[in-house]
């Protein structure tokens, strides 16, 4: 079904008609809108080029019919789908410090850094959660919000695709990522608030002390769920051969087990994509509140296409313009043909 925004702009669409219908005045040079084209050619010997201006004029007026409708902000609406709200506000922080980039992961038998393999889990368990408001926080050496709380799962999910490593700096703002989350869910109902904080590593930056934050949270009802992603073995090529180490030697598992049981969430310790797999199965079982059904229709924005038709053919009748003005510099002048004749 198409909408129009702004539907008064149709008013417009009979202007060059207007204008087309109206005393010419003879122009000084060469135009190309909604003049005479018969003033591009020599009137002595009008039989001389073809005239086109039905092929212009049609160019101009699908170029204005276009831009008229491009003005009006079409949206296309699709097909009313039905959402059932389960009445929680799910926020989802995810570590984009340097260390996510540590390729002690697997996707489909194939080495994947952390952060591969926590976008590949999130997107599933995003697309599970019809019916909870989910937003994404992202955080590095500061905490941003990629994403406000919304139903669109769709949207919410392109976005956590779009997220890559240092977007927020190399360092780990737990503290500021739990502030921030706490910022956004202040408003919520005070029963259905869940944030999900996924790290690697330790809190090594931010103003915000991450034991203060989770104590805030509880005093908010905030209820968190920390998981620490790495693995604990991995195998590196040392100038001695390889070698076994511990990739997740930094991780602040105290710290996540403490955020965790303070704000009465759950620890849980992601070593491999299974895990996290597991995991997000475990945080998906979460008992919905029931709330009634809500309908959403898709909105596609035609306003682009639109616009960009109206430019390609305002090109095309320029084109058309270009060549019967050259086509007239080549006809012989009056003067010429007479010395011709004689």
């Amino acid at each position: 079904m198409l909408e129009l925004s702004w539907p008064w702009f149709l008013l417009l669409l009979p202007v060059p008609f207007i204008m087309y219908f109206l005393p010419k005045a003879k122009p000084k040079g060469d135009g190309i809108w909604w003049g005479n084209t018969e003033q591009l050619v020599d009137h002595q010997d009008s039989k001389a080029i073809p005239k086109r201006p039905t092929l212009r004029y049609g160019f101009l007026l699908a170029s204005w019919v276009l831009l008229i409708f491009a003005m009006t902000q079409p949206v296309w609406l699709g097909e009313p789908t039905k959402v059932t709200p389960s009445g929680r506000d799910l926020l989802i922080a995810l570590d984009l410090s340097g260390s996510m980039q540590v390729s002690d992961m697997a996707l489909n038998d194939q080495p994947a850094n952390r952060l591969e393999a926590a976008k590949s889990v999130l997107s599933d368990f995003i697309q599970e959660r019809r019916g909870d408001r989910i937003g994404i926080i992202v955080f590095g050496s500061k905490a941003y919000l990629q994403a406000p709380l919304s139903f669109d799962t769709k949207t919410i999910n392109q976005l956590v695709q779009e997220t890559q490593i240092g977007f927020a700096g190399e360092q780990t703002a737990i503290g500021d990522a739990i502030g921030l989350g706490i910022k956004r869910l202040e408003d919520k109902p005070s029963d259905k608030k869940v944030l999900i904080l996924m790290t690697d590593g330790a809190n090594t930056a931010g103003r915000v002390q991450p034991q203060q934050a989770a104590a805030f949270a509880a005093s908010q009802n905030v209820k968190i769920h920390t998981i620490g992603i790495g693995a604990d073995s991995m195998i590196v090529q040392s100038f001695f051969g390889p070698k076994a180490i511990n990739p997740s030697s930094d991780l602040d598992e105290t710290l996540l087990k403490n955020i965790a049981a303070q704000t009465g969430g759950e620890y849980f310790r992601a070593k491999s994509t299974e895990d996290l797999q597991a995991i997000y199965q475990t945080l998906d079982a979460l008992e919905p509140t029931p709330a009634e059904d809500i309908w959403q229709r898709p909105l596609t924005s035609l306003f682009h296409w639109l616009g960009l038709g109206s430019v390609i053919f305002l090109g095309l009748a320029l084109l058309a313009t270009k060549q019967l003005t050259l086509n007239k510099r080549f006809l012989p002048n009056k003067a010429s043909r007479k010395g011709g004749q004689a």
